[in-house]
């Protein structure tokens, strides 16, 4: 064999090599990922029971169930559908009626998620004071700007 040869043969192998690595990767993440539902996908999709899951949406108004040992019940909607949660801890401080939230956790039946993570989102209309500051200096801000409650300009 050649010297030219076993250098093909080597870089062949090598690449051959890190495509097997670069495929089992990708197949242990494929499992642990998780991709962002509304309620109306949910419902729509037919997702399997037991599927680990990330609801969005608001929570709906009058649905909040605060129960013993930090148990919370609420829904999430999207306007159109509703999933239920159930989630026991601490929830976020930002977290009300109304309010955006993300819960992770898995599909118990068609419409209950068990949660064990919850995340309150912002107000989309939020912006910091100093990009505001920002904005104004560059001449992009609007003074007949939506304000957010409590007086601060977004």
């Amino acid at each position: 064999m050649t010297r030219k040869q076993r250098r093909l043969i080597l870089i062949g192998s090598s690449l051959g090599v890190l495509a097997i690595a670069a495929a089992l990767v990708l197949s242990a993440l494929n499992d642990s990922i998780v991709f962002f539902n509304s309620p109306t996908d949910i419902a729509e999709k037919h997702v399997a029971v037991g599927t680990r899951i990330r609801v969005g949406g608001v929570v709906k108004p009058g649905s909040l169930q605060r129960g013993e040992n930090l148990n919370v019940r609420f829904e999430v909607t999207d306007g159109k559908s509703e999933v239920a949660v159930r989630y026991q801890g601490i929830v976020p401080d930002l977290f009300r009626e109304g309010q955006g939230v993300v819960a992770e956790g898995k599909l118990e039946s068609g419409s209950m998620v068990v949660a064990d993570t919850v995340l309150a989102k912002h107000d989309e209309r939020y912006m910091p004071r100093e990009v505001v500051d920002a904005l104004k200096k560059t001449g992009r801000w609007q003074e007949g700007e939506a304000q957010i409650p409590g007086g601060t300009p977004r």
